[in-house]
């Protein structure tokens, strides 16, 4: 993943008024009362792609339910994709993006897998601009506060038959959000499924595609069930290697201060949070390896404490330390149960990075406002 620096389209984006805006004191009621998903914008971007015209319609209109047709492709056959990533407000008022560039680039990763057209890259920075130029009110600017955006694209065709559709619509909306899981940062319990997978080999694992999470949410139902936050996937093709959580990367810091990570295999979601952290962690001068590993060493080398923390990280939830892993075979706690000193000093050197409390030497930042 790349952070290059491109041009964006945000001037071709039409741009349509609410008529009805959110007014300015139910704005500031929803910021004061932020949870994650829940409230959405005044405004969406959205652009339509047609097999022999390619992308055209670039406007910006009022957050509204949207007409299809029963017959839709995507309601049949799931072809559809869609990205996350957030606009940080900093103290100086100024908002900005993560990574957007490397976004873009995996929301085309995902479109190829899923025999869908690609996006311009400077068509999706200018939907977020045009975006955040009409709602940046929107933007939170309390502590762990971001507005996070939902970047997807579906086939809208109406045709039953099965083949990649000749219509595609792209879509952005926007979301005022707080912290993930509300109440601060907490060590979570992962309950490790064992009859379920999220992805096999060859198939949509690396892409992200609404498939992959639906996967997820019997096995996340069965977390709730035994107290656990999140669950945690092993590979298909032989249960004992790990993966991901349900949206999560997973990290592992051994006694000896080597940190691991599971390789990707075209079954994990590349995410840009996880190449983040290995990024900082190396230039930290940790030793950062990607390899296949088991369970069984996981849970062995957390009795011996040779395991000294696990974290998970993703654009949602940023950098989350886990404090116990369970499964109908086993219930054990990591390190003291706490959240670890790597653990926090990664989400702090991160989180000072978006917020604008560190130095971005990386170029990883976008100012939209």
């Amino acid at each position: 993943m790349t952070d290059t620096a491109t041009t964006s389209n945000a001037g071709a984006f039409e741009v349509r008024p609410n008529p009805a805006p959110t007014s300015a004191a139910a704005r500031a009621e929803a910021l004061a009362d932020l949870r994650f998903g829940v409230q959405f914008t005044d405004h969406m971007a959205r652009m339509q792609w047609r097999k022999d015209e390619g992308w055209n319609d670039r406007r910006v209109e009022a957050y509204a339910p949207l007409q299809l047709d029963p017959a839709a492709a995507v309601l049949h056959y799931a072809q559809e994709i869609f990205e996350g990533l957030k606009v940080y407000r900093w103290e100086d008022g100024s908002l900005h993006l993560f990574r957007p560039v490397a976004n873009a680039e995996r929301f085309n990763r995902s479109a190829r897998r899923l025999a869908m057209p690609e996006l311009p890259v400077e068509d999706f920075l200018g939907s977020i601009e045009a975006l955040v130029a009409v709602d940046g009110e929107w933007v939170p600017g309390s502590e762990e506060s971001s507005l996070y955006l939902r970047p997807f694209m579906f086939a809208s065709e109406a045709f039953l038959g099965v083949r990649p559709a000749h219509v595609m619509d792209y879509l952005l909306i926007a979301s005022p959000v707080g912290p993930y899981f509300p109440g601060g940062v907490k060590p979570v319990s992962i309950w490790v499924a064992t009859d379920y997978h999220r992805a096999g080999p060859g198939g949509t694992g690396a892409a992200k595609c609404g498939g992959n999470y639906a996967a997820s949410l019997l096995p996340q139902q069965e977390a709730y069930a035994h107290g656990c936050q999140q669950v945690m996937f092993l590979d298909a093709r032989e249960g004992k290697f790990l993966e991901e959580l349900g949206g999560m990367n997973l990290f592992v810091v051994r006694a000896d201060g080597t940190i691991e990570t599971p390789r990707l295999t075209g079954t994990i979601l590349e995410g840009i949070t996880r190449s983040s952290v290995i990024q900082l962690l190396e230039d930290d001068g940790k030793k950062v390896v990607e390899r296949d590993i088991t369970l069984a060493e996981i849970t062995a080398g957390i009795d011996s404490g040779d395991i000294a923390e696990i974290f998970a990280c993703g654009t949602a939830a940023v950098v989350t330390p886990v404090g116990r892993l369970a499964s109908e075979s086993f219930d054990v706690t990591v390190g003291t149960g706490d959240a670890g000193s790597v653990t926090m000093a990664i989400r702090e050197r991160l989180t000072d990075v978006q917020y604008g409390r560190a130095d971005d030497v990386y170029g990883w930042m976008h100012r939209v406002g």
